[in-house]
């Protein structure tokens, strides 16, 4: 009776897993070329950022960034953090790995704010399409990394590319989310104002939405680079190189102190892009 009833419910399954791998098959056959085409073009991208940060000595890396930092902030403080940061790096020896972290994690904000952004402003004045966007947007952060990351590893093989897609795919989420909010929450009078003096839809959302939610995408890709940050392991799985290599060597070989030098890095890195992106913006 056990044997079948077992049988049974495995007659009655509802076949996702073959479904979705069915899927990703006739994705790859069909549409081999346009993912060869977005690989080589991601490649690129990611080649001339690497080669950016790279290339010149560390220390006009580091005064570029404090540069950027003090048009942002016009602060000192904001500045010194973002040094200390960088010589910190540079100190323990993880320069080259940080300056490839840094390159998937610029990479993935171009990439998430230059899709997010409009998306977000789309489904802004769309509430029909951003409650349809909701659920996937939700699967896109609530998934497993490491389930989404197999199909890109067939689609993408090894390396930066495959872990920069993981990235976006993660990441991307909260930059969509937070654009329509600050679009939805610019006043309904600005916008009707706005209107009335004879400005377009392009206008109005470019003189008068946009910088209203400004600190609202600011937010966004605050997010965005922290959430890309937490990816660097992940992409050190896949082959990408960066800090996630040495977390995941000192993983495999239980080394406590690698794994904390390493960690201590990213953490570095991290505090530095929030200091030197953390802009207020007075209303």
């Amino acid at each position: 009776m056990s044997d079948r009833f077992t049988q049974a419910v495995l007659d009655a399954k509802i076949p996702v897993g073959r479904v979705v791998a069915n899927g990703f098959d006739w994705l790859q056959d069909t549409f081999i070329t346009a993912f060869d085409g977005i690989e080589a073009s991601l490649r690129g991208m990611i080649g001339l950022l690497g080669a950016a940060l790279q290339t010149p000595h560390p220390f006009a890396v580091i005064a570029v960034f404090c540069g950027v930092t003090w048009l942002l902030q016009r602060k000192i403080a904001p500045v010194v953090i973002v040094a200390l940061c960088l010589l910190f790096a540079l100190n323990q020896g993880y320069w080259m790995l940080t300056m490839q972290t840094l390159t998937l994690v610029l990479a993935a904000c171009v990439v998430c704010m230059g899709v997010g952004v409009p998306l977000g402003i789309y489904a802004a004045h769309h509430p029909r399409f951003y409650r349809a966007l909701t659920p996937v947007l939700d699967l896109m952060q609530t998934l497993p990394v490491f389930v989404y990351l197999i199909p890109v590893l067939v689609l993408f093989g090894l390396g930066m590319v495959p872990g920069l897609v993981a990235t976006v795919i993660f990441a991307m989420p909260a930059a969509i989310r937070l654009t329509e909010l600050g679009i939805r929450s610019t006043p309904k009078a600005l916008s009707e104002a706005a209107t009335s003096f004879g400005a377009t839809t392009a206008q109005r959302i470019l003189k008068v939405e946009l910088p209203y939610a400004f600190p609202q995408i600011m937010a966004g890709l605050n997010q965005t680079i922290m959430l890309s940050l937490s990816m660097v392991v992940i992409a050190g799985l896949v082959g990408a190189p960066g800090l996630g290599v040495s977390i995941v060597r000192a993983l495999n070989t239980v080394n406590a102190g690698l794994g904390f030098e390493a960690g201590a890095v990213i953490v570095a890195v991290a505090i530095m892009l929030d200091r030197m992106l953390r802009v207020e913006v007075k209303r």
